[in-house]
């Protein structure tokens, strides 16, 4: 119970209508390891799905290197009626072809998706990006046959601007500038 009280007072850095995003704890493993874990969330990760050793070195390296060098990574997201961890969304530093790009990331345990819940995160960071960070350009990175997160670029107001080849793998490389947060909603 004390770590459920003590991520619930964590300060979000984000709120949505339904959703709260905050910076991940290492007292979000358990959690994170158990999405991780679904093959179906992660089917279109290269890696595949990662057992409990490898998401707690993946969540100490966004705690130690995205948040103590560039000061955003990927926050733990949860459903503000139920306080429950759903997923981990939020901006991730790449370095692309020598220039260096930041991607808007979003990934939610499966029962959560269908919901518009992606979308809702997605433009919420956005708009973080552009208007808190100020930012000028933000990408997503997706596999071609990840449909789901093309839908949700689209619908936050990016558009694809090429195929890519990144880390061996072929990507689409989706992108939009802070016009976008201008721009009419695409539905949810």
């Amino acid at each position: 119970m004390a770590n459920v009280l003590a991520r619930m007072s964590e300060p979000s850095l984000i709120e949505t209508q339904r959703l709260a995003l905050r910076r991940l704890t290492m007292d979000d493993l358990d959690a994170l390891a158990a999405i991780y874990r679904d093959p179906d969330v992660r089917r279109y990760f290269p890696e595949g799905t990662l057992t409990y050793e490898q998401t707690k070195e993946e969540l100490e390296w966004i705690i130690d290197v995205y948040y103590g060098e560039y000061g955003f990574g990927l926050w733990a997201t949860t459903h503000k009626e139920t306080h429950e961890f759903i997923g981990r969304c939020g901006l991730l530093p790449w370095t692309i072809d020598g220039r260096s790009e930041v991607e808007v990331a979003y990934l939610l345990a499966k029962r959560y998706w269908g919901q518009g819940l992606a979308t809702e995160a997605a433009r919420a960071i956005l708009a973080y990006g552009f208007e808190d960070l100020e930012l000028s350009r933000l990408i997503c990175l997706i596999d071609p046959a990840n449909a789901a997160s093309v839908n949700v670029a689209v619908k936050i107001g990016m558009s694809l601007e090429r195929e890519a080849d990144i880390d061996g793998e072929p990507t689409l490389v989706y992108s939009t500038g802070p016009a976008s947060l201008r721009a009419p909603s695409q539905g949810g």
